[in-house]
C-alpha cells in the first residue's frame, strides 16, 4: 500500500513539473514588449496627443524676445561652412557679414547656385526665416545641403545673431499684434445692434387717431389701447 501511495505521489509531482514547464516555455515564446507605436494609423483617426501643437507664430514673433548670445550657440551648426566675421573668408557658403537688406547673391567671388541668385527681393525677415527652415524649398535646385531649423525660436536667435555681425544692425521687429478669434464679427455685431438702436430711438410714435389711419396692424398687442374709429363704441373688455 505504501508503495502505491509512493507510485500515485510521484505521478502528481511529475505531472506539476511538467505543467509548470510548459507554462514556461510557453510564456516565453509568446512573451512581447509592448511595441513603440500601438495598433495600426486607421484614416480619418487623430493619434492621441496630435493636433495639440501650438500652431508656429510669424517669425517676428519670436524676434521680438530673440537672444543674441543663444543664436551664437546655434550659428555653431553652420560653422563648417560659413564664416560671420567681417573680412572672414569664403568657404563651402558665402561670408555672412552683414548680409541683410542684400541681394540674394551680393558676395563677390562666390559661386551661388543660380536657383539663390534667381530668388527676387533682398534678404528680409521672413526671407531669412524661411531660408533655414528650409533651403531647398525657398530655393529649389540650391547647393545648400542644409536640412534647415525646424525650431522657429532657434531661427529667430541665429536670425538675431546674424543681424548683429554688422556695421548697422536693423532693429528687430516688433511682435505682431494678436488678434482675438470673431473679434470682427462681434464687432459688425455691436454695430448693427447700435444701428438698430439708433433707429428705434428715431421712429416717430404714431398717436391713436394716425394709427387707425394705417389699419389696426399699427397697433397690437394686449397692452395697445381700446381705439375706435369716431362715431362707434369700443366694444367692452372680456372678463378675466
Amino acid at each position: 500500500m505504501q508503495d502505491n501511495n509512493n507510485t500515485i505521489a510521484g505521478w502528481v509531482l511529475f505531472a506539476g513539473i511538467v505543467a509548470l514547464g510548459g507554462t514556461l516555455v510557453a510564456g516565453s515564446y509568446f512573451a512581447a514588449e509592448r511595441p513603440e507605436k500601438m495598433g495600426y494609423p486607421i484614416e480619418g483617426v487623430v493619434e492621441e496627443g496630435a493636433g495639440g501643437a501650438e500652431a508656429e507664430q510669424p517669425i517676428e514673433f519670436y524676434l521680438a524676445s530673440a537672444d543674441v548670445a543663444k543664436g551664437a550657440e546655434v550659428f555653431k551648426k553652420c560653422q563648417a561652412c560659413h564664416t560671420v566675421d567681417q573680412g572672414g573668408a569664403n568657404g563651402l557658403g558665402p561670408n555672412l557679414w552683414a548680409t541683410y537688406g542684400k541681394p540674394h547673391g551680393h558676395v563677390a567671388g562666390f559661386a551661388y547656385s543660380d536657383a539663390l541668385k534667381g530668388v527676387p527681393g533682398n534678404w528680409d525677415w521672413k526671407g531669412m526665416s524661411d531660408w533655414l527652415a528650409n533651403p531647398k524649398a525657398y530655393a529649389p535646385g540650391t547647393k545648400m545641403t542644409f536640412a534647415g531649423l525646424s525650431n522657429p525660436v532657434d531661427r529667430a536667435n541665429v536670425m538675431a545673431f546674424l543681424n548683429s555681425k554688422s556695421d548697422a544692425p536693423l532693429p528687430l521687429p516688433a511682435a505682431p499684434v494678436a488678434s482675438t478669434p470673431g473679434a470682427a464679427e462681434d464687432k459688425a455685431a455691436s454695430e448693427a445692434d447700435d444701428a438698430g438702436g439708433q433707429k428705434a430711438e428715431n421712429e416717430p410714435v404714431l398717436t391713436e387717431q394716425e394709427a387707425l389711419k394705417g389699419g389696426t396692424a399699427n397697433i397690437r398687442g394686449e397692452g395697445a389701447p381700446k381705439v375706435t374709429a369716431p362715431g362707434t363704441t369700443a366694444a367692452p373688455a372680456p372678463k378675466q
